[in-house]
């Protein structure tokens, strides 16, 4: 092979004989190595199965049976009305109901959704960013309504809006009430809910948007900074806040470049939470949670996916990672069957139980390649934080397109690379066959949305209507005034309010942004 190279660009060259490496212990700063001593020794990755299709009944069902079969945590997929605000009913929902995930107007829906499901004993990641503080508000109600303990309820929140500015589409208000939210929600967990992550600042959108490792890296932790510099402004305690702050990353096909990003994450978060005055070192240290690549999966011959799904799930086990989710063989093609899932996490058990790698902290440490492609992508990584920070930070830097323009470019050079050959993808370009036999596929049911309308209808009728219009006018005055919203969105949605009514309220003070 001529000059090979990474999925970034950098060379890689026939043999490494040295490195620089100053492998210090894994769980001291700046955990290159790893945020625990034992590592999996200690303790397994949570092993999440990202879920959320139809109506709450068919997730719920979904749930039972993905915890029956071993998984240790929930991963809530919402449908795209839910993502940017909309009630099932309203126009723009139409034909998007229950698609690529759950649709949840509601607390009522909510309680459907978790039926059988005890909070203090499951971990719940819900994958929602411009909607994050309702959804969240939902969760904490019913966490209350089951008699549970808000202080002792664990999971995350995605909550990271500047990604979706950047990368994936599906933010409502404008950044600075949206950065408003965000630490709003920062502040009341802290207080209220203290074992929840309050953010998952995800590089996986970024990624599967087409960018590189390195960019995939690079703007993840520039918007991580923006978001710590944005809560210390509001006089937040970054030895408080930042602990509960996670990384979401994508584990694509370069195995030894993924690994060597995930190291480069943990030295590059514990610099930056230092320089903004972190002393705490769990504060500094940078726990992810990895999902395998999307844009990685073929509709052609699709249980070559299978392959792939395990290689990059090996990547991010030896990468250091604090919970996985493993995507189905024919996620191409549909959400993924039941069948599709339960393989799935079969992966990470095989990973987990049967391969060894778990038997040794850091297996790579100290490995030649590893090390010096730790330094370049680090190095790389940094060259692209400094550019963002010369234009006034990652907020700046996607107000003026550069991110979306970077990610584009990338984006284009890897489809021409495969277009011309230059790249090879086994099923696609390379290895090719005429007839291929079609798997069975998940098919959500299109009148989805007649059964959400008449929930909606039926809530409607059901709650008292004038006190869900009094603490939605609360609602509204606290986001005039500038006080944590918080408190207000919670008591709006204890009193039904709908998701999308909370929503309008929002539109109405901060208006929509217009990318």
């Amino acid at each position: 092979m001529a000059n090979p190279k990474t999925t970034s660009g950098i060379p890689i060259d026939e043999l490494y004989e040295t490195n620089s490496a100053q492998l210090e212990q894994p769980g001291q700063w700046p955990y290159t190595r790893g945020v625990q001593k034992d590592m999996y020794r200690g303790r397994l990755w949570t092993m999440r199965q990202y879920a959320g299709f139809s109506t709450a009944e068919e997730s719920n069902k979904r749930y039972h049976y993905l915890l029956n079969n071993g998984t240790s945590g929930l991963s809530v997929a919402f449908d795209l009305p839910t993502q940017i605000g909309y009630d099932s009913d309203h126009a723009m929902s139409e034909g998007e109901v229950g698609k690529v995930g759950v649709a949840i107007c509601s607390l009522r829906d909510m309680e459907t959704l978790f039926a059988g499901i005890d909070f203090e004993k499951v971990s719940t990641s819900m994958t929602i960013n411009a909607t994050a503080a309702t959804l969240l508000s939902f969760y904490i109600a019913l966490a209350k309504k089951q008699g549970a303990d808000i202080s002792k309820i664990s999971g995350t929140i995605q909550n990271d809006i500047l990604k979706e500015y950047a990368a994936r589409g599906t933010y409502i208000y404008p950044p600075k009430p949206s950065m408003r939210l965000i630490t709003d929600v920062f502040e009341y967990c802290s207080k209220e809910v203290p074992k929840w992550n309050t953010i998952s600042i995800s590089g996986y959108h970024i990624r599967e948007a087409g960018s590189t490792a390195v960019q995939e890296l690079a703007f993840t932790l520039a918007n991580g900074k923006a978001y710590c510099q944005a809560a210390i402004n509001k006089g937040l305690d970054i030895n408080v806040f930042a602990q509960r702050l996670s990384f979401f990353f994508n584990a694509h096909n370069n195995f030894f470049e993924e690994v060597a990003k995930f190291r480069a994450a943990r030295r590059m978060w514990a610099s930056i939470t230092k320089d903004l005055g972190a002393t705490e070192p769990k504060a500094m240290m940078l726990r992810f949670h990895t999902q395998t690549g999307g844009s990685t999966l073929t509709a052609q011959q699709p249980l070559n996916n299978v392959s792939r799904v395990t290689l990059q799930a090996l990547a991010a086990v030896l990468g250091g990672t604090q919970s996985l989710h493993t995507n189905g063989y024919d996620e191409a093609l549909s959400l993924p069957t039941e069948e599709a899932a339960k393989l799935a996490l079969r992966t990470q058990q095989v990973i987990a139980h049967e391969s060894g790698v778990i038997n040794t902290v850091d297996p790579l440490g100290g490995s030649y390649f590893v090390e010096n492609l730790t330094d370049e992508v680090e190095r790389l990584a940094w060259d692209y934080i400094s550019r963002i920070d010369t234009m006034g930070g990652a907020v700046a830097a996607i107000e003026q397109g550069f991110m979306q323009q970077e990610i584009a470019n990338s984006s284009y050079a890897w489809q021409k690379a495969v277009e011309n050959g230059e790249e090879l993808v086994v099923g696609v370009n390379k290895y090719t066959q005429e007839k291929e036999a079609a798997p069975p596929l998940l098919r959500v049911d299109d009148n989805i949305r007649i059964t959400q309308t008449e929930k909606l209808n039926q809530l409607k009728a059901d709650r008292d209507n004038q006190i869900t219009k009094d603490k939605l006018q609360t609602l509204e005055q606290a986001a005039k005034d500038g006080g944590n919203l918080m408190p207000c969105i919670i008591e709006s949605v204890e009193a039904y309010a709908t998701l999308g009514e909370v929503a309008d309220v929002f539109r109405g003070v901060f208006g929509e942004y217009k990318g």
